[in-house]
C-alpha cells in the first residue's frame, strides 16, 4: 500500500468516526432559526459570526441566460428571505457575476451581508491585482471574506505559501482592512485540501474557512466529508459547503430529490450549504429546504446514503471530481499568475 492509499484508507476510517461524533453537538446547538421566514443561521468557526446555512452561488447569477434585473431582482429576494452569505469568484463569467452583485448589493443590502468572493492568482502581484478588482466590481471596500480558489493541485499549497506567493497579497490586504478572513476552495481531491492545511500548519497561519463539495454521494467517493469535514471542525475552522446537487448531475442519477440533498447537507457540520439560484423555482426550493430541515435520524441519514451508494462509487456523478469539466484555471491557466 504506498502512502495514498494508506492516507486514504487512514483518513476514512477516522472521518466515519469523528463525523459521527461532531455531527449531533452541532445540529442540536446550532440550529437557529429566525421565526419570520425560518431561514437557520449557524456560527462559522472560532469567527463567531453567525450566518445563513444556506448561501447563494455567486456563478449561476451571472450566466448570459439570467438578465441583469432578474440577477438583481434574486439576490435582493434571498436577502429579503433571510440569506446573508453570498458567494462569488474573480473569475465567475468574466467578471460579470460580481459585477451584478456589486449593483445588488447598492441601496443598503451590503450591510445585510455576509459577502465572499475568490482569487485564483498564485503569484503575489496576481492576487493582488485581483482582490483589487474585486473589490472595484462589488463597489465595496472590503469583503468579509476571501478565498483561494480552486486548490485542487498538490502544487497549489506550495506556491501559494511561497515567497512571492498569494499569501503575502492576502496577508497585505487582510492588514490593508480590505479582507477580513482568509479561506480556500477545491474540489478534486480531499488530500489537496489536507495537503494545504498541512502547509499552512508549517507557516504557522490557520485559515477561517474551507470550501469543498458535500452532498450524497461525496460520502462514498474520494471523500471530503470522511477526511477532511472531521478535521476543519475540530480545528474551528468554519466549513463552507458547495455542490449538494452535483451542480446538478447528483439528480440525474434519479436517486435522490433536490430537498433531500440539501436537507443531508445540512445535517452535516456546516456553518453554510452553497447553491446555485438561477431562477425563482430555485430560490424557493432553497428556501423551503431551510425551512422544513429537522435533524436526521440516523435511519434516515443511512437510507439516503444505501440508497445512493451503486450510483456514487466510481464518481459517475461527481464531475468535478472525476473530469476536467469545472477546472477554470485548467482552461485558462493564465489566471494563476
Amino acid at each position: 500500500m504506498d502512502r495514498r492509499d494508506f492516507l486514504r484508507t487512514a483518513t476514512t476510517a477516522a472521518g466515519l468516526a469523528a463525523t459521527e461524533q461532531l455531527l449531533m453537538p452541532m445540529l442540536h446547538g446550532e440550529v437557529k432559526r429566525l421565526e419570520s421566514d425560518g431561514m437557520i443561521y449557524r456560527t462559522l468557526g472560532r469567527t463567531g459570526e453567525r450566518i445563513s446555512a444556506i448561501g447563494l452561488g455567486g456563478f449561476h447569477i451571472g450566466i448570459p441566460a439570467l438578465q441583469e434585473q432578474q440577477s438583481t431582482q434574486l439576490i435582493r429576494r434571498a436577502i429579503d428571505h433571510g440569506i446573508t452569505f453570498l458567494d462569488n469568484c474573480w473569475d465567475y463569467n468574466d467578471g460579470v457575476s460580481e459585477i451584478r452583485m456589486g449593483k445588488a448589493l447598492e441601496d443598503g443590502y451590503r450591510n445585510k451581508v455576509f459577502l465572499m468572493t475568490k482569487i485564483d492568482g498564485r503569484t503575489k502581484a496576481a492576487a493582488a491585482r485581483q482582490i483589487n478588482e474585486s473589490l472595484r466590481r462589488l463597489e465595496t471596500d472590503y469583503v468579509d471574506l476571501m478565498q483561494f480558489h480552486e486548490v485542487i493541485r498538490l502544487e497549489d499549497p506550495d506556491r501559494i505559501f511561497a515567497e512571492g506567493g498569494a499569501m503575502e497579497a492576502m496577508l497585505e490586504a487582510r492588514q490593508a482592512g480590505k479582507v477580513r478572513y482568509i479561506g480556500f476552495t477545491g474540489h478534486k481531491d480531499p488530500l489537496v485540501h489536507l495537503r494545504m492545511l498541512e502547509i499552512a500548519r508549517k507557516h504557522q497561519f490557520r485559515f477561517d474557512t474551507v470550501q469543498m463539495p458535500l452532498n450524497v454521494m461525496d460520502a462514498h467517493f474520494r471523500s471530503f466529508t470522511h477526511q477532511v469535514l472531521p478535521v476543519l471542525t475540530q480545528e474551528g475552522i468554519g466549513v463552507l459547503g458547495m455542490k449538494g446537487l452535483g451542480d446538478p448531475y447528483i439528480l440525474n442519477s434519479k436517486t435522490v430529490t433536490p430537498i433531500e440533498c440539501l436537507h443531508y447537507c445540512l445535517n452535516l457540520p456546516v456553518s453554510v450549504q452553497i447553491t446555485g439560484i438561477n431562477s425563482e423555482a430555485i430560490l424557493n426550493q432553497a428556501l423551503e429546504a431551510a425551512r422544513t430541515f429537522r435533524p436526521l435520524s440516523s435511519a434516515e441519514v443511512a437510507s439516503l446514503l444505501e440508497r445512493t451508494r451503486p450510483k456514487a462509487q466510481e464518481g459517475e456523478f461527481e464531475l468535478y471530481k472525476t473530469t476536467s469539466h469545472f477546472d477554470g484555471t485548467a482552461h485558462k491557466p493564465e489566471m494563476l499568475g
